[in-house]
């Protein structure tokens, strides 16, 4: 045997087929643990004190490419090689399995019959009768039938022989469409504040469309959980006179000129408040996370020289806000659109809290390729789940006999059960 059949035997064996899919879902539950494309430093800071699974630091994280777990290519050499696996055993195996079950097989004697797993003999006055009787019976149940002096060959449910085969077609499919989607696709996380917006620009560097937040709202239950998100979107055209306006929720995507728009997150992004008699002023507030979860903050100062400064914390856009002194210490609660406080000597009004809405846009050319992939598996299972059934009978003329035969792929017992009822048909 020459070494390219030898290869191709290897890549093409079950057992390597089997060890791939599971080395391959291991690295996918590695890529779920890990969080995936982050910056470099905080995989250097995350795992710094902690190794993941008290082996694996920030370092050997980032050397693995287990930081981009989908588009390593250490991952994507899996995916070919899995598809090469698929391409030569489909060539190999399953197209010749295919012309094998689509050809006819003709049996000329009763004693190849009886060598079946299912075969039955039938004595008649006529057997010639009986022939063409049982003929009628299996076309009127949907056999096909192949005629010959003597004898006949009939099938039912060969289209299931194509099942095994079109699900290697969608399996490959599904693998150059995922890799494909990792390298051209793109993802874009952006948080806007009502009457904000932000431009997509294409590799030329050319405005494609801008997008703009007109209003967020946040729905939330009796005991203040956020139940709901929403965003109305205004898209603008690069000619200024195409706009379309569109609303977008959680598990209520866009889809706009084959993109994605998700709500994907909520935060607050500012609050507008008064010191004294000076006029609004609105701040930008930022996480706290070391204050809990979904906190955020701003720090002000009582004094001109910016000493004796107080923290503003707020979980919620509609309040309160909690103060405290540069201690730690909580001095007080303010609601806003409240009256001011008075606050280490100074006056404090809060106006107003700005949410921000967390908005993840997607557009992978890859989708009609994986989704039709999709859709070729599910066709190649419900074809494969077809059970093919074959039947020959062959007269005796000497014993004025019918010999029967059948063989079923995969439900060689429900052909069994019908036997009956074909060797009734050929007396009636």
């Amino acid at each position: 045997m020459s070494t390219l059949k030898r290869f191709l035997f290897f890549i093409s064996d079950l057992r390597v087929a089997i060890c791939l899919l599971l080395v391959i879902a291991i690295a996918s539950g590695i890529g779920t643990a890990i969080p995936q494309g982050e910056p470099i430093e905080s995989y250097i800071t995350l795992y710094e004190s902690s190794a993941w699974l008290g082996i694996i630091n920030g370092e050997w994280i980032l050397k693995l490419q287990l930081d981009h777990v989908y588009t390593s290519y250490w991952f994507l050499g899996l995916l070919t090689w899995l598809s090469a696996a698929l391409i030569v055993c489909s060539w190999r195996r399953q197209w010749p399995a295919l012309k094998a079950g689509y050809a006819w097989t003709d049996y000329t004697k009763p004693n190849q019959l009886r060598k079946l797993a299912i075969a039955e003999t039938v004595t008649l006055p006529s057997a010639e009768k009986g022939l063409e009787k049982l003929s009628t019976h299996l076309k009127a149940k949907g056999w096909s039938i192949k005629k010959h002096p003597g004898r006949i060959a009939a099938r039912k449910g060969v289209i299931g022989r194509a099942g095994p085969p079109i699900i290697h077609i969608g399996m490959i499919l599904l693998m150059f469409g995922s890799a494909w989607g990792a390298f051209a696709g793109q993802k874009i996380e952006k948080f806007l504040s009502p009457g904000r917006s932000f431009e997509l620009l294409s590799k030329n560097n050319e405005k494609q469309l801008t997008i703009e937040l007109s209003k967020f709202e946040i729905e939330r239950d009796e005991l203040g959980r956020p139940e709901q998100f929403r965003s109305e979107l205004e898209l603008i055209q690069p000619d200024q006179i195409h706009r379309t306006s569109k609303e977008v929720s959680v598990n209520h995507p866009l889809r706009f000129q084959g993109m994605t728009i998700y709500q994907a997150d909520w935060a607050l992004a500012g609050i507008t408040l008064q010191i004294g008699e000076s006029p609004n002023l609105q701040l930008p507030l930022r996480n706290f996370p070391e204050l809990g979860d979904q906190v955020w903050g701003t720090v002000i100062p009582t004094k001109k020289d910016g000493t004796e400064p107080i923290i503003l914390t707020l979980s919620n856009e509609k309040g309160p806000v909690k103060v405290f002194n540069q201690g730690g210490q909580l001095i007080t609660t303010i609601r806003p659109g409240r009256k001011s406080s008075e606050l280490e000597g100074v006056s404090l009004r809060i106006i107003n809290i700005l949410p921000a809405s967390g908005l993840l846009l997607k557009r992978d050319p890859s989708l009609p390729i994986v989704y039709s992939s999709f859709a070729i598996i599910l066709i190649g299972g419900i074809l494969s789940l077809i059970d093919s059934r074959q039947l020959w009978a062959i007269i005796d003329t000497e014993q004025s006999s019918i010999h029967l035969g059948g063989l079923s792929n995969r439900n060689l017992v429900g052909l069994a059960n019908e036997l009956p009822n074909f060797v009734s048909s050929t007396t009636i």
